[in-house]
C-alpha cells in the first residue's frame, strides 16, 4: 500500500485544485464576454457605383451623407438612426434638418466630419470630392460613391446602397416600386409626339443640361426631346440666341435653382419669339423632385410627363 498523505498535504492539494478551478471559471467567463474576432471585425468588401471596392464595417452604424440626394436615399432605406452627419443643403425629410451639419456639399468641414467617427461616408461624383476622398481614406474611413447617370440608375443606386448598408430588402423594394412607376410613365407617353424642350436650371446666365445627365434622361422618359441633348458638357451655359435658334416648343423651369429664383417674367421676355411662348408652354416643376437624383425623382418624372402631355379633358 502506498503511504498515506498527511492532513497538511491533503489540505494543500485541495486548495490548489480549488484555485485552478477558480482561474478556469474566470477564463471561461472572460471568453464568453469577449466577442469573437470575426464578429468584432465584421467587415465586408462592397462595390460602389464607380466599381471601386471598399471594406466597410457591416452593417455600418455611423453614416455621413455629403449630398442631399444621398441623404434622401438613406432615409428612404430606413437608416434614420445610423445617419450622424449631413450637409447644410440636406433638408428632406424634415428629420434631416436635425442631423449634425458637416459643411456644404462642395466644402465639407473635414475636422468636424472626422470627429463624428463615421464608419461610412457616402458622396456623389458631382460633388467633386476627390481630394476629400483621399483624405478620408488616409483616416481609414471608407468612402462610397453614388453616381447615377439615368433615372433608372437612380433606382439601381438605391438598391445598391441598401445592399452596402445592410438594408437589402428595403433597397430591393424601393427599386421595384420606382421601376414600376417609371415604366408606367414611359408606357403612357411612349407613342405620343415628343415636343422639343428647353430645360432651364438657371436663367441668368442661362444654364441648361447636356447629353449625359439624368435630367436629359428624365425629359426623354417623360416624352420630350431636349434641345441640348447633343451637348457633351453636363451643365452647359447657353446664349439666349442659341436657345432661341433651337426653337423649343416647351420651356421647363424649376421654381428655383439653389437660392436663385427662375422668374417666369424673365422667361417670357427672353424667349418671347420661341414656339414655346407663342403657345404659352412654360411648365414649372418642383426642383427638389427633378434636380436631385434621389427617390423622389419618380415624382419629378410624373410631374414632368403631365406637363409635357397634359391629359385631355
Amino acid at each position: 500500500m502506498g503511504r498515506m498523505e498527511t492532513p497538511r498535504k491533503q489540505i494543500w492539494k485541495l486548495w490548489l485544485l480549488g484555485f485552478a478551478a477558480a482561474i478556469f471559471s474566470l477564463g471561461m467567463a472572460a471568453c464568453a464576454q469577449r466577442k469573437p474576432e470575426s464578429d468584432a471585425a465584421n467587415v465586408r468588401l462592397i462595390t460602389d457605383n464607380l466599381g471601386r471596392q471598399i471594406n466597410v464595417p457591416y452593417p455600418p452604424q455611423r453614416i455621413i451623407s455629403l449630398a442631399p440626394s444621398v441623404t434622401e436615399m438613406l432615409f428612404a432605406l430606413g437608416l434614420n438612426d445610423q445617419i450622424v452627419g449631413v450637409t447644410s443643403y440636406c433638408d428632406f425629410p424634415e428629420e434631416a434638418k436635425t442631423k449634425e451639419k458637416v459643411g456644404d456639399t462642395l466644402n465639407p468641414n473635414l475636422e468636424r466630419l472626422i470627429a463624428l467617427k463615421p464608419d461610412l461616408v457616402v458622396i456623389t461624383t458631382a460633388s467633386q470630392l476627390e481630394r476629400l476622398s483621399k483624405q478620408l481614406s488616409q483616416q481609414n474611413i471608407p468612402v462610397y460613391v453614388v453616381d447615377p447617370k439615368t433615372v433608372r440608375d437612380v433606382a439601381a443606386s438605391i438598391e445598391a446602397l441598401g445592399t452596402a448598408t445592410g438594408k437589402i430588402e428595403e433597397g430591393k423594394k424601393l427599386q421595384a416600386e420606382m421601376m414600376a412607376r417609371i415604366n408606367a410613365v414611359e408606357s403612357r407617353v411612349g407613342e405620343l409626339p415628343k415636343p422639343k424642350v428647353l430645360y432651364v436650371l438657371q436663367a441668368a446666365p442661362l444654364i441648361t443640361v447636356g447629353r449625359n445627365t439624368f435630367i436629359t434622361d428624365l425629359i426623354r422618359l417623360a416624352g420630350g426631346e431636349s434641345i441640348t441633348g447633343d451637348l457633351e458638357t453636363n451643365y452647359p451655359q447657353l446664349s439666349r440666341e442659341t436657345a432661341i435658334a433651337r426653337a423649343p416648343e416647351v420651356i421647363i423651369a424649376p421654381a428655383s435653382h439653389g437660392t436663385e429664383l427662375v422668374k417666369e417674367e424673365d422667361l417670357r421676355k427672353d424667349f418671347a419669339i420661341t414656339p414655346a411662348l407663342k403657345t404659352n408652354r412654360i411648365v414649372r416643376i418642383n426642383p427638389d423632385w427633378a434636380d436631385r437624383p434621389g427617390p423622389r425623382i419618380v415624382d419629378g418624372l410624373e410631374q414632368l410627363a403631365a406637363g409635357l402631355h397634359p391629359a385631355k379633358p
